[in-house]
């Protein structure tokens, strides 16, 4: 690899229901069978495995609430460049309740944001910028969701930025039914 530039390799295949791991076909019904990024991840049957506690807390129990989850995933996605957690995500923000402008907003400036939203994307941008939260965005976030949201943000950021790596390294193609909804109803942006 000189520089930026790299050889493209052939995008690594989603694992097909009929190539399924034998020692995973419990997870196949579930969130792993159900998106391309977990197929990809397939092809590391244990890593899979071992992602199942960790995504059921940073997706299901977190205290940032689905739609401050939605902001923080939106704005890593936004900030790795991955076109897969974007697309994603703009529709599980919309099913919890998010109207596009808002979600446009994430892509951009946090002065441009609401307050709440800001916080969060400022997190974000820390953590990729200094690896850290400054005082003040750390005193943020604990006020708006005490020290257990200042660690799941930063659960968060490094769980869809691991997904984020999958995702742009073997260029796992979006999921139909989602390219589909978003050909149907693409985003407004504000």
């Amino acid at each position: 690899m000189t520089g930026r530039h790299h050889d493209r390799q052939a995008a690594l295949v989603p694992v097909a229901d009929e190539d399924w791991p034998e020692d995973l076909a419990d997870m196949l019904a579930g969130f792993a069978g159900g998106l391309n990024v977990y197929r990809t991840m397939a092809h590391h049957p244990a890593l899979l495995r071992a992602w199942a506690s960790l995504r059921d807390h940073v997706v299901n129990k977190t205290v940032l609430g689905a739609q401050g989850s939605e902001v923080v995933i939106l704005r890593t996605g936004h900030r790795l460049g991955s076109s897969y957690e974007w697309a994603q995500h703009i529709l599980r923000a919309r099913k919890c309740g998010m109207a596009d402008e808002r979600i446009a907003s994430i892509a951009g400036p946090p002065d441009a944001m609401a307050a709440q939203d800001a916080i969060l994307a400022r997190a974000v941008d820390e953590l990729y910028d200094t690896a850290r939260l400054c005082p003040e965005t750390r005193a943020g976030l604990e006020q708006g969701y005490g020290v257990k949201g200042v660690f799941d943000v930063m659960a968060t950021v490094g769980f869809y930025s691991t997904l984020g790596f999958i995702l742009n390294t073997f260029d796992t193609p979006l999921d139909a039914d989602a390219r589909a909804e978003l050909n149907a109803r693409p985003l407004m942006p504000r």
